[in-house]
């Protein structure tokens, strides 16, 4: 009974002023907002990542060459000329947990049909590459062995190349592009993937066999890459170490030199994006928490400034048998109760916010009903905090002195 007379008590305060008590309100609605839509910007981009790392395919492993280094300046994995054909030819025979593989020879060249042409990248690969990646066409299909092992010219296109060079993409496959000055015939159109997490279109590239790629186009034998698929999530780390010993010893790499690949499972790739984009998500967070933490003063200067406003209603309360304990409630509940009308109305803020934000930037959000309720949580919280002094120095004021209070 207590509690609903006191809490009768605290509506009837606020309402009487209802002007400061929405303005009270207001610091910890913003406070809370910025954090429901950072949390659902953050979420939204982890979650970004891990469809970007879905899409390369299951259960992959990423053997990438070694780096070259200039001035100081190291170029990153990939841009050594450290793996061959031969590496790649070696894992697929000699490591027992894979599935297939694939080699990458990448290129930019010029493509052209009829009176269309367009700059984009061509990348030699086998026949596994587009069931290692998950990759499904639209029309027609990829090359198979055969293909591989005669060097044939035929070429299959992404989404982006073929709008650029025909009026009706659907129509691509059957017609001849030319890779610089060599013709191919198109068999396949793949199906569209978008934009990459890093912004770079998947779609704008051309695949052919990779024997094609080194006789017709590159001329060169070393790899950027090599793509591993493995039986199963639970092999990756067997193949993983499998495929790093393998490459050591044809490498003639000593115990006490450093590998000039690296080997890395979809795993790791995972793990990096996730504590990349937890990082920033934290960041994010500490920097909205700083604006509940001035909702929070906010709420202790205007419970203070009621105390006094209130000392002589104080005064009376307690001649009439009210004692310290309920003083310090009345007050303490006043204080949670602006705090958590801020943190509702900052919940559905923060979620507008958020979805506006997704819907001008086109960047993905997710919500989630749990960071709602520890948003609206660590709201009362603060409530708590910063309500608790107002609340204990209306509790100690003498009766007596707070009669006499004008």
């Amino acid at each position: 009974m207590k509690w609903i007379v006191l809490l009768r008590i605290c509506v009837r305060t606020l309402l009487k002023n209802k002007l400061r008590s929405l303005l009270t309100s207001l610091g910890m609605t913003i406070g809370v907002a910025s954090i429901i839509a950072m949390l659902a910007i953050g979420r939204g981009a982890k979650s970004q990542v891990e469809e970007e790392i879905a899409s390369l395919g299951d259960n992959v492993i990423t053997v990438a060459s070694g780096n070259i280094s200039r001035g100081g300046i190291a170029a990153g994995f990939g841009s050594a000329p450290t793996l061959t054909i031969d590496d790649a030819q070696a894992i697929k025979g000699e490591v027992g947990e894979i599935a297939g593989t694939s080699p990458e020879i990448r290129k930019s060249e010029q493509v052209a049909a009829g009176n269309q042409n367009w700059s984009t990248t061509i990348i030699g690969v086998s026949a596994e590459y587009f069931s290692i990646r998950n990759w499904s066409f639209t029309t027609g299909g990829t090359f198979d062995d055969r293909d591989t092992r005669g060097s044939a010219k035929v070429a299959i296109i992404a989404q982006t190349v073929a709008i650029q060079l025909f009026s009706d993409p659907e129509t691509a496959v059957g017609h001849q592009i030319r890779i610089g000055i060599v013709p191919f015939s198109i068999i396949g159109l793949l199906a569209p993937k978008g934009f990459s997490a890093i912004g770079q279109d998947q779609d704008d590239v051309v695949y052919i066999p990779y024997t094609t790629e080194i006789n017709r186009i590159a001329g060169s034998r070393s790899l950027r890459t090599i793509l591993v698929q493995a039986n199963s999530r639970s092999e990756m780390a067997t193949a993983q170490e499998e495929i790093t010993s393998l490459l050591r010893q044809r490498h003639h790499t000593h115990d006490d030199h450093d590998d000039d690949f690296s080997v890395r499972t979809q795993e790791d790739v995972e793990k990096l994006a996730n504590s990349t984009t937890e990082v920033l998500t934290l960041l994010l967070l500490a920097i909205s928490s700083v604006s509940l933490v001035v909702g929070g003063i906010g709420i202790m200067n205007i419970m203070l400034v009621s105390v006094t406003e209130r000392t002589r209603e104080i005064g009376i309360r307690m001649a009439l048998g009210a004692k310290s304990r309920d003083i310090l409630m009345q007050f303490l509940l006043e204080a949670v109760t602006l705090s958590s009308i801020g943190g509702v109305f900052g919940i559905s803020v923060g979620a507008f916010v958020g979805w506006s934000m997704s819907f001008a930037a086109k960047w993905p959000i997710a919500t989630s009903w749990t960071a709602d309720l520890l948003a609206f949580l660590y709201s009362a919280a603060v409530g708590i905090f910063f309500g608790f002094y107002p609340a204990r120095q209306a509790a100690r004021l003498d009766p007596i002195e707070a009669l006499r209070y004008e």
